[in-house]
């Protein structure tokens, strides 16, 4: 399961506002503020990766 927090706004300053709020809690940036053409605005941050990505299986 992968997990993303979405902010929208009606505006590019708005959405940057929610956006930055997601940064202060520790969330890595996937898609900064966003003109979604005519949709309003949106942005999207994931949890840091605390694990190590584990090896590929070997046949």
């Amino acid at each position: 399961m992968a997990l993303r927090f979405t902010v929208q706004g009606d505006d590019e300053a708005e959405t940057a506002e929610g956006y930055q709020l997601l940064l202060s809690l520790g969330l890595v940036s996937r898609m900064p503020p966003t003109d979604t053409i005519g949709n309003g605005w949106m942005a999207r941050a994931v949890p840091r990766t605390t694990k190590a990505p584990t090896a590929e299986p070997t046949a």
